[in-house]
């Protein structure tokens, strides 16, 4: 009985091993090319902390920390599908233009601290606490605020 157990144990372990996240800490270089160009161009005066690759079974994403806190996130082309700004807004030629005019004349004056572009979806929070969710049409889909 003690061999059985033991045995499940190390099955069960070793089945947790293969089956990880892998984490590894690259260069700049390392990022695709569109995601190199992404960082130069909307963060080029940001201390960047370090860079991430993450591999989560088929998925890849690579993830860029800055000193300041503010992370960005893409997949395996180098697309931006996180940009969360902790100390200044997501820079506005990010935002798509239709997110922008919405939270312009709903929310005058409030910025743009995250988006997040899914497979059906943006994700928006702002300034003043609002969460938006957006269809890849950018009808809007949900209001809330955070009360955190």
């Amino acid at each position: 009985m003690k061999k059985i157990l033991f045995l499940f144990v190390l099955c069960v372990s070793l089945m947790q091993v293969a089956c990880a996240d892998s984490e590894k800490a690259i260069g700049l270089t390392d990022l695709p090319q569109q995601a190199q160009t992404f960082v130069k161009q909307y963060f080029a005066d940001a201390k960047v902390g370090y860079y991430q690759k993450e591999r989560d079974g088929l998925t890849v994403t690579y993830k860029v920390v800055f000193l300041n806190g503010d992370k960005l996130e893409f997949n395996k082309k180098g697309e931006w599908i996180d940009v969360d700004c902790k100390t200044l807004s997501v820079p506005e030629d990010i935002v798509p233009q239709e997110i922008r005019n919405f939270v312009e004349s709903s929310y005058p004056g409030t910025k743009v601290l995250h988006i997040e572009k899914g497979k059906r979806s943006y994700e928006v929070k702002l300034s003043n606490g609002m969460e938006l969710k957006f269809d890849l049409k950018f009808n809007v889909m949900d209001l809330e605020h955070d009360r955190d």
